[in-house]
């Protein structure tokens, strides 16, 4: 154990044993005297403390030192019972301050119970509670907030995990003030009770056991336990000050006392006014002049030397400022900062910054936030921060899409419209402005409020602008995702991976593959809409098959054959048959023989006026399918799948080409046609 621990754990055992055990009345003395001394630490870190959470075990504190006070407070009332002999400490408190009066005693020991049980424990009480109550209610929108500042690129992931565990400990913290300021306000109530007791107690025994009458024994056991109230509330009033100033601490990363000063005394025509009251009140009042003349003119003295402090200050400001200005034009220019690329960013004119605004209602980046969820869950992969920002170039309702600091996509909204558009099956037209969605490039019109309503009553689908940027951004987060996968991404999903298989990890990284190798792996199925979530079965896959080939593109392959449930479940409905187009087995051995290996990899030679007619035949045999109303799938032999897919991708970027092998035994398929040369 360590040795902070082995303390506090006797300090508890002390205040447990002094219940029990009689403790003579020089211990009694030293206990006290800790008793104080801890009551003016307390104090003063709670002065000093930046803010609340430094002190976050402060609700502890209370519950321990208020079990030690009452044990204190037994200790004493048993030896002024027993012995009428508590120690130089409780007889000085009684004799001293009470004036060695016990009336005096008495009225200054109900005065600070008063002063604590009113005043300050309950206010501290009705702060804690409030504070508790508005610190909760605010939890969920500081959360919108850091997700907000993290979506935007303002902070990291690990600055992110920081604040939001501040934030629980906040919210911990307050829930635990809000029922430890009763450890207080009950301690000064047994404080009053325990006085009352040991008075007729001392009273009682004073007359019964030693023969005294009541005025002596009144004179002697009531300054006694007067001083032990006193003794014992005085570290008390300490505590419930400092939980008072601890929950009412307006600045949080500030020095208690310098904040305090400067805002009291920090302007020169309020001490102006307060000398001015006094001196007027020492002259016309019959109030003593040589108090309140000195004191009134001190204020005006004190007012004068911080308004020359405030002007130097300034000037010193100005001088500094200038002085900065002058030398960041000297400095040369440091290109560091401009060689950084952002992953993503959404550039947007000045009409669309209320969509973004949250003061004014926007709610882009929450939708920014969902985008990176969904993209998680429906590919596997952690997207790069989106960065939003307004460019002044643009047009008031222009955007633009950049991947890598390179535009890629741009589209236009209009403000307080929505976008109507025909799913294929309405008749009916509605007016409105012609355009087209940018994500699909689909025929769309933009209407107004008052025309939404009616437009989706007849059947048409529509959009607001924020959804329509969402769904824009997130399309070509899909196109690009294999490009925005990066070493370190694919780092961190193997850690994420070794936490729970280590073994397989370990056999996979790096004996049998190194990171660029799983990279591209990785990359090949984002690039076709595979999901890379199942990376289990993906590493148990590649270490099976990397000891008899390094070539990314046939472990690909490999990979995608033991996902063929993922892969059936996301392209083949079940309890449905599927239209699909094959291809004519001669055209596969011609693909086959016009492969040329070399140490870069594979590739087709296949004559360009033969490579015409294939894409002519697959243009006929997918039109069937769009006809149709169906997804444009291919399903090809395995060792041909690569070469195919390769061959149309950049004639037919949306056709899906799938091997036999990658096709669950359950489902159904129908061929409407066949490729052929």
């Amino acid at each position: 154990m360590k040795k902070a621990d082995i303390g506090v754990a006797l300090y508890i055992l002390a205040a447990f044993i002094m219940l029990i055990v009689p403790i003579s009345s020089t211990l009694l003395d030293v206990l006290l005297a800790c008793n104080m001394a801890i009551a003016f630490t307390v104090l003063f870190s709670t002065m000093f403390a930046k803010e609340v959470l430094d002190l976050s075990f402060y609700p502890t504190v209370l519950l321990f030192t208020t079990i030690f006070r009452i044990a204190l407070n037994v200790s004493s009332t048993r030896l002024i019972l027993s012995t009428g002999n508590p120690g130089n400490v409780v007889t000085t408190f009684g004799n001293f301050v009470g004036g060695g009066d016990f009336v005096i005693g008495i009225v200054v020991f109900i005065i600070l119970i008063l002063v604590q049980f009113i005043v300050i424990n309950k206010g501290s009480e009705r702060v804690a509670e409030v504070t508790a109550r508005f610190t909760l209610d605010a939890m969920p929108g500081k959360q919108m907030a850091i997700d907000a500042d993290l979506n935007t690129g303002a902070i990291t992931d690990a600055e992110a995990k920081v604040r939001r565990d501040k934030l629980q400990q906040e919210a911990s913290f307050f829930g635990s003030m809000d029922g430890a300021v009763k450890y207080v306000k009950g301690d000064a109530t047994a404080g009053l009770v325990i006085t009352a007791v040991n008075v007729i107690g001392g009273i009682a025994m004073g007359m019964l056991r030693q023969g005294m009458d009541i005025g002596d024994a009144a004179n002697k056991y009531v300054l006694l336990t007067i001083g032990d109230g006193l003794v014992s509330q005085i570290p008390s009033l300490l505590i419930s000050l400092s939980t008072g100033i601890l929950v009412t601490k307006g600045s949080k990363d500030a020095d208690f006392g310098s904040v305090l000063i400067k805002q009291l005394f920090g302007m020169p025509k309020v001490l102006y006014m307060v000398g001015l009251v006094l001196m007027v009140l020492g002259i016309l009042t019959p109030l003593s002049n040589l108090i309140f003349l000195p004191l009134g003119a001190l204020f005006i003295v004190v007012g004068r030397v911080m308004a020359n402090t405030i002007e130097t200050a300034a000037i010193e400001q100005e001088a500094d400022t200038e002085e900065e200005d002058a030398e960041e034009i000297r400095r040369p220019e440091n290109v560091k900062s401009l060689l950084q690329v952002d992953p993503i960013e959404l550039e947007f004119g000045y009409g669309i910054i209320p969509l973004a605004d949250i003061n004014q209602g926007g709610d882009l980046l929450d939708r920014v936030v969902m985008i990176r969820r969904q993209i998680a869950l429906e590919l596997g992969t952690v997207v790069p921060i989106i960065r939003l920002r307004d460019n002044i170039q643009l047009n008031p309702n222009q955007y633009i899409i950049k991947i890598k600091g390179i535009q890629v996509s741009e589209g236009e909204i209009l403000f307080d419209h929505y976008m109507a558009m025909n799913p294929g099956f309405v008749e009916e037209e509605i007016s409105g402005i012609p355009t087209f969605e940018p994500s699909f490039h689909l025929p769309a019109i933009w209407i107004t409020e008052n025309q939404r309503e009616r437009a989706e009553s007849v059947g048409y689908t529509v959009v607001d602008p924020p959804s329509i940027i969402a769904t824009h951004l997130t399309e070509i987060i899909r196109q690009y995702l294999a490009d925005l996968l990066t070493r370190q991404d694919v780092q961190n999903l193997v850690d994420n991976v070794k936490e729970t298989n280590p073994s397989l990890v370990d056999e996979l990284v790096p004996k049998l593959l190194g990171l660029g190798d799983i990279q591209k792996v990785l990359q090949n199925l984002l690039k076709e809409g595979i999901s890379v979530r199942d990376l289990v079965t993906i590493f148990e896959t590649l270490a099976d098959h990397a000891a008899t080939t390094r070539d990314t593109d046939i472990l690909t392959e490999y990979v995608r054959q033991s996902l063929k449930r993922a892969i059936s479940n996301k392209y083949f409905p079940t309890n449905e048959t599927t239209s699909v187009v094959t291809l004519d087995p001669k055209l596969e051995q011609e693909i086959m023989g016009s492969i040329k290996q070399t140490e870069q990899g594979a590739y087709l030679t296949l004559d360009p006026d033969k490579t015409k007619n294939i894409m002519e035949s697959v243009e006929t045999e997918v039109g069937k399918l769009e006809k149709l109303g169906k997804n444009p799938i291919v399903i090809t032999s395995p060792i041909v799948r690569m070469y195919f897919k390769r061959l149309t991708e950049d004639y037919f970027k949306d056709l899906i080409v799938v091997s036999y092998n990658e096709i669950d035994s359950s489902v159904e398929l129908q061929s409407v046609g066949m490729v052929t040369a």
